[in-house]
């Protein structure tokens, strides 16, 4: 089993960047920030953009996998957007993964005017950004004229993606979905999936909708002809209606659950002192020791 942590953008780049620091040294395989312009309850405190803080993060750590939890098309192009990742994933000396999805139907879908879309649209318009995602953060064929993109959703005339990939052959992909058309994305493009579970469910009734999700991708993996073993499966564990930090034995309960299901990599998010998520950075503590590589953590971090 593998363990993530979302830190999520809010506080200032010195408080920021102990968060950081603090996840490689207790010992955690990955650390995550969400990629959005602004989010649910906490749309009037502070927040960050997320390629700069990932890339900051990259600084200042060493070992860590740092991604997106999740990017999505909602007020991305796949050609800047390339860039970013690109430019992360060299900074970070290629320790970047691209948390993806097709995006939601809050704030990030309509702060800038777009038009709602149906859940088909929504689709349509994510498998064309995976797409055209896959291809640029490949990069050009050397002495290539650039790339063109010609999409319903996405257009580029000779989009320049010069050099060699951190990564070979590009950026792993870990993909959100749980319904049959997403699904089938992951096995086209994904090097791992994450889901959330059913929305809405709680309890024992969100553990049989991941178990049945967790179904799902393996019927629509033998659909492709893909092995579902090759398919990396992350679980975000706060999402169930409970928060998996609330103590040190209801991580260990959920990981062990999520173990049984067949996931290979679970995500909590750090605690805050209020509100969403709220919690104790010494139940994190006891959380590394579980995990049995946790180092201990600055000092300077509050409790």
């Amino acid at each position: 089993m593998r363990f993530g942590i979302v830190i999520l953008p809010q506080d200032p780049w010195p408080v920021a960047r102990e968060a950081w620091r603090e996840a490689e040294l207790l010992g955690f395989d990955h650390a995550w920030t969400y990629d959005h312009l602004s989010w649910r309850t906490l749309a009037g405190e502070p927040w960050h953009a997320t390629m700069p803080t990932l890339a900051a993060a990259a600084t200042v750590t060493g070992t860590i996998r740092l991604g997106t939890f999740v990017a999505s098309p909602n007020f991305r192009h796949p050609v800047p957007f390339a860039k970013e990742i690109s430019t992360v994933d060299d900074i970070s000396g290629g320790r970047f993964t691209l948390g993806v999805g097709s995006g939601g139907t809050g704030f990030d879908a309509t702060v800038l005017g777009q038009p709602q879309l149906t859940p088909l649209q929504r689709h349509g318009r994510f498998a064309e950004f995976l797409t055209h995602l896959d291809a640029l953060t490949r990069h050009e064929v050397a002495g290539g004229a650039g790339i063109d993109l010609d999409g319903e959703w996405f257009t580029a005339s000779g989009a320049r993606m010069v050099g060699t990939p951190a990564q070979w052959p590009r950026v792993p992909f870990v993909i959100a979905a749980n319904g049959r058309k997403g699904l089938g994305l992951v096995c086209r493009f994904g090097s791992g999936w994450v889901t959330t579970g059913m929305e809405g469910a709680t309890g024992e009734e969100w553990w049989r909708s991941v178990a049945a999700l967790s179904q799902r991708l393996d019927d629509a993996a033998a659909s492709f002809g893909r092995d579902p073993s090759s398919i990396d499966r992350h679980l975000s564990l706060d999402s169930g209606g409970a928060y998996s930090l609330r103590s040190a034995s209801a991580f260990e309960d959920a990981t062990g659950r999520a173990a049984d299901l067949g996931f290979t990599d679970v995500i909590v998010h750090r605690p805050r002192r209020e509100g969403v998520y709220s919690g104790s950075i010494s139940v994190l503590e006891e959380v590394a020791a579980l995990m049995g590589r946790g180092r201990a953590a600055p000092p300077t971090l509050g409790r």
